[in-house]
C-alpha cells in the first residue's frame, strides 16, 4: 500500500467515526465507494481525467461523453458536412460547441470585461496542468478549466461589490480539488492564507493538487493535524500558505477569517448539515460570505442509494442561516449560470451586519 492510500484509509476511518453532521450526506454517500476505489494507487496523480471525479467534483464544459470518446460525435460532424451550405467555418463552430470551447471563451470574455483592478488579484492567473486535466482551454497564453473560470467569475463579481484590500484569510467548505486555493495563492500580490475544509476523498485530492503546485512544505495536511485538539488560524498562517482540513475538524478551528466561500457543494448537502456549517462560519466572523447555489435546489434522489438530495437547499434558505449577515446582491447572468432546462446557478453575496 502506498503512502497516499494509507492516508486515505485513515481519513475514511476517521470520517466514519465522526459526528453525522460532518460525514457525507446521501448525495455523496452514493458516490463514495466508487470514487475511493478509482483514486487508489497512482490514480490520485491523474484524478482530473478519471470518470468518477469528472462526474462529481471536476466540472467540464464539453458535451457529455465528448472527452472520453470524441468519435461518438462523428454523426453530427458528418451530418453537417453533408449540408450544401456548410463550410470549414461551420465545422469549426460545431467542434467549439461540442468540445465546450465556445462556452469557456464566453466565460473568459466575461472575466476580462468584469474584473476590476486591485485585490484580490486574478488578472494573471493561468491554471496548472497538475492531475492530468482532460479538458483545459488556452486563451491569450493563459490556461483555464471550468472549475477555475467558475471561481474567477465569482471573485470578479465579489470585487465589483466589496473592498477586499484587507482580506487575508479565506475559508472554503467543500472546495473540490482546490481551485480557489490555486487561484488565490498563484499571485504573489495576494497575501492570502487559504483553508479548505472537506470530506474524504476530495480533501485528499485538494491536498495533492495544492501541494504539487505550491510545495508540500507550505500546505498543511490532515495527517499532520489529525490528533490536534485546537487549530489556531494565526499559528497555521505563520507556517503555511494553505491548510486542507477534514470537515469534522471545523469545530477545532479557532480565530478569525475575512472571507468565506462555498461554491455548489452546499446544494449537495442536507439543510441541517449546511446550517451547522454556517454556524461555525458565523463563529469565525468573516466580513463577507460568497455562495453559489442552484436557486431552485438540487434534484432529489429518486430512490434510496441513488445520487440526489432528500431536502434541497434553496437560495432563500441562506438568509435564515446567516442571521448576522445581510444579502448585498445576487446574480445569475453573467457571473453564474442559467441551465438549458431553466435552473439558476446563482451567486449570493452577504456582508456582516
Amino acid at each position: 500500500m502506498n503512502q497516499s492510500d494509507a492516508a486515505l484509509d485513515v481519513l475514511l476511518h476517521d470520517m466514519d467515526a465522526a459526528d453525522a453532521l460532518y460525514r457525507p450526506t446521501p448525495f455523496w454517500r452514493a458516490a463514495l465507494t466508487p470514487l475511493v476505489d478509482e483514486l487508489r494507487g497512482d490514480n490520485l496523480r491523474r484524478f482530473r481525467s478519471l470518470p468518477g471525479p469528472l462526474s462529481f467534483f471536476v466540472p467540464t464544459y464539453g458535451f457529455a461523453g465528448y472527452r472520453a470518446n470524441p468519435q461518438s460525435f462523428d454523426v453530427l460532424r458528418n451530418a453537417l458536412n453533408s449540408m450544401q451550405l456548410s463550410d470549414a467555418r461551420s465545422s469549426m463552430h460545431l467542434e467549439r460547441l461540442i468540445s465546450g470551447e465556445a462556452q469557456a471563451e464566453s466565460d473568459y470574455r466575461t472575466l476580462l470585461a468584469s474584473d476590476t483592478p486591485g485585490a484580490l488579484f486574478i488578472d494573471r492567473f493561468s491554471e496548472s496542468r497538475v492531475a492530468d486535466p482532460i479538458e483545459q482551454f488556452e486563451f491569450e497564453g493563459r490556461r483555464f478549466g471550468r472549475s477555475s473560470l467558475n471561481y474567477l467569475l465569482g471573485l470578479s463579481f465579489l470585487k465589483r461589490h466589496c473592498d477586499l484590500s484587507t482580506v487575508r484569510t479565506v475559508l472554503e467548505i467543500g472546495g473540490g480539488f482546490g481551485s480557489l486555493g490555486e487561484i488565490l495563492l498563484a499571485d504573489p500580490r495576494n497575501d492570502i492564507f487559504y483553508i479548505d475544509v472537506d470530506i474524504a476523498p476530495t480533501i485528499a485530492c485538494a491536498y495533492h493538487y495544492l501541494a504539487a503546485i505550491h510545495g508540500d512544505a507550505v500546505v498543511l495536511d490532515y495527517m499532520s493535524t489529525r490528533n490536534v485538539t485546537e487549530l489556531d488560524i494565526a499559528q497555521m498562517r505563520a507556517k503555511y500558505r494553505a491548510a486542507t482540513l477534514a470537515s469534522w475538524q471545523l469545530p477545532m478551528v479557532q480565530g478569525k477569517i475575512d472571507l468565506f466561500v462555498n461554491f455548489i457543494s452546499f446544494q449537495e448537502m442536507e439543510p441541517d448539515v449546511v446550517k451547522n456549517y454556517l454556524s461555525h462560519v458565523t463563529r469565525l466572523g468573516p466580513r463577507f460570505v460568497l455562495l453559489r447555489n442552484i436557486l431552485e435546489g438540487k434534484a432529489k434522489a429518486t430512490a434510496p442509494g441513488t445520487v440526489g438530495v432528500i431536502d434541497p437547499i434553496k437560495g432563500e434558505m441562506y438568509d435564515s442561516y446567516l442571521e448576522a449577515y445581510q444579502l448585498l446582491t445576487r446574480n445569475t447572468i453573467p457571473f453564474g449560470y442559467r441551465t438549458v432546462d431553466g435552473f439558476h446557478s446563482e451567486l449570493r453575496l452577504y456582508e456582516r451586519r
